[in-house]
């Protein structure tokens, strides 16, 4: 037994895990090691991911988070000074993260299997490969949080700090990836998401660690005001956030824009051998006889329609033919706003480009504008600058069958998309939704000098069929609505597509797996700009500060 192991097992039991019924779970985890705190700490972060879209259930984010708090507890404690301890905290993290990720992002292998004849070999990477490199993140944010670390209710505060660090870095690092961050577990709840509006996601997800692992309290000290105070605090600020919330949205249905009649068309294509250019006159003959049908009875018509994401395996902007057959088969006076791959004609010496966009089009098959994607996804849609290389001599290629991937569309073209009869419509296409932050440009005005009135999403979730992971885009779609203050406009090819109101709430929706077409009002945006809007991740960057002060208070204190 080391030095270490018998301070624990002679003070930490008496000191910090000494009451309650949760006293011996406890001491259990905080004494474990090896393998076993390994296992804990993976099946405690497996738990939380029950915790965030489409299950929603915050208990078990509430146990998930508590657990890590009993497993630091062992790892920071006991240990003679930050070499050995801060290692151990960093294990315990990863082993936390890695859980969280593989048990909320296993459906990424359905994308594997799609061309399976292809792609199969390398469904571990994506199942297991990307958590386990993700979870690096956890492991750093659970070594920061062991720099604050204390007994009491200051530890809770270190671990908000950590860990709402660490989810802000995992947002924005080497491209970014913020899926599923943890303030999603506040963020899928009508009422608990209007935070959002003023603090953003990076803000609930601090909330959510507070809130989550405030009852690791309820097994350590002998005061009860330091045992179960965590707690009372925690649940008084999700009923006040609940509350706050359910003040906030209005009682009837959001304000419309008038004038503005939407057509949303999922066409539900597969993506396999079906959706290929050989077959371009059977896929535009049937955007086109969704887009024609009729509206329901009393219904106005269309005004705009919108396709889904790469609605075409071809570029029809270079087939005059589909082009005009687009334009011609709109409904009378609508204008088409959709997804579609589009090429750049190459300077001398460069190869052809090709751009992910989406593009606006007029009888009879005029293109009037174009917004080409800027955060594409790696290994989708690109390989990697320092791996593209290597790849491509191995034969490898990116899931999108584009020769040389997709290019990025400038930074400074990130913008407002201008779609006559339409509000400025902020663009964004497939995962450029789950950016909080980035929806809108640091000029936010359009052509007419005006902010925009909508978030435009299009996208296509074919790839990963009936699983959580349309859900779980979806949801935080969804939670940019609410941050930006503007109504979400989102089209996908096989589902869910819907319209969302600048509170949150949707308006209309259709189910995933079904050929249908939406018909629906665009509800008009919150009075003014939010507070997040105007100051973007202020606010959480004051909170994150505060949890640090807290506890580095606490633990001086200690």
């Amino acid at each position: 037994m080391t030095a270490g192991e018998a301070y624990l097992r002679a003070d930490l039991p008496a000191r910090d895990h000494a009451g309650g019924p949760f006293a011996a779970p406890s001491r259990r985890l905080a004494l474990s090691r090896g393998w076993r705190r390994l296992a804990a700490a993976f099946l405690a972060g497996a738990l939380g991911a029950l915790a965030m879209p489409p299950f929603g259930v915050l208990p078990a984010l509430v146990v998930s988070l508590t657990l890590a708090v009993w497993l630091t507890d062992g790892a920071a404690e006991g240990r003679t000074g930050l070499v050995r301890a801060l290692p151990a905290c960093f294990i315990v993290g990863w082993a936390w993260g890695f859980g969280y990720l593989t048990a909320g992002l296993w459906w990424l292998g359905s994308a594997f299997l799609v061309e399976a004849d292809e792609f199969a070999w390398a469904l571990p990477l994506g199942v297991v490969g990307l958590p386990a490199v993700l979870a690096l993140f956890y492991g750093a944010g659970f070594a920061a949080a062991r720099l604050a670390w204390s007994r009491g209710a200051g530890r809770i505060a270190a671990l908000a700090f950590g860990l709402a660090g660490a989810e802000w870095l995992r947002g924005h690092l080497f491209t970014g990836f913020p899926w599923n961050t943890l303030g999603m577990a506040l963020g899928q709840n009508l009422w608990l998401m209007q935070a959002a509006a003023f603090i953003g996601l990076y803000g609930l997800t601090l909330l959510a660690v507070l809130i989550c692992a405030a009852p690791a309290t309820l097994a350590t000290g002998t005061h009860p005001r330091g045992r179960y105070g965590p707690s009372a605090a925690a649940a008084i600020t999700l009923a006040a956030l609940a509350l706050w919330g359910a003040e906030r949205v209005p009682p009837g249905a959001s304000a419309t824009v008038a004038g503005v009649r939407l057509r949303l068309v999922q066409p539900n294509l597969p993506q396999d051998a079906k959706f290929r250019p050989e077959n371009r006159e059977d896929i535009v003959d049937r955007y086109v006889e969704l887009s024609q049908r009729p509206p329901e009875a009393g219904g106005a018509p269309p005004t705009h329609v919108i396709w889904p994401e790469s609605a075409f395996p071809f570029l029809i902007q270079r087939d005059p033919a589909s082009l005009a057959k687009v334009g011609g088969g709109l409904p009378p006076g609508a204008r088409l706003v959709t997804g579609a791959a589009r090429a750049e004609e190459p300077l001398p010496g460069e190869r052809l480009r090709f751009f992910n966009a989406i593009m606006t089009i007029e009888a009879p098959g005029r293109i009037t504008d174009t917004y080409d994607k800027v955060h594409l996804v790696p290994f989708g849609e690109y390989l990697p600058g320092p791996l593209d290389a290597a790849l491509r001599a191995l034969g490898l290629r990116q899931f999108v069958s584009i020769p040389g991937g997709f290019s990025a569309g400038s930074a400074a073209g990130q913008r407002i998309l201008t779609i006559p009869g339409l509000p400025p419509a902020a663009a964004t296409i497939c995962y450029e939704a789950i950016f909080p932050g980035a929806i809108v440009p640091a000029d936010p005005t359009g052509a007419a000098g005006t902010a925009p009135g909508l978030i435009l999403n299009v996208t296509n979730d074919a790839w990963f069929g009936d699983t959580p992971g349309p859900r779980q885009h979806l949801a935080q779609a969804r939670l940019r609505a609410v941050e930006e203050g503007l109504p979400l406009v989102r089209d996908a090819n096989t589902g869910i597509s819907a319209v969302i109101d600048a509170y949150g709430r949707t308006t209309a929706s259709l189910p995933l797996d079904r050929e249908d077409i939406l018909d629906a009002d665009l509800p008009a945006p919150v009075p003014g700009r939010t507070l997040y809007a105007r100051l973007g991740d202020a606010p959480f960057a004051l909170m994150l500060a505060g949890a640090l002060l807290c506890a580095l208070a606490a633990r001086r204190r200690a």
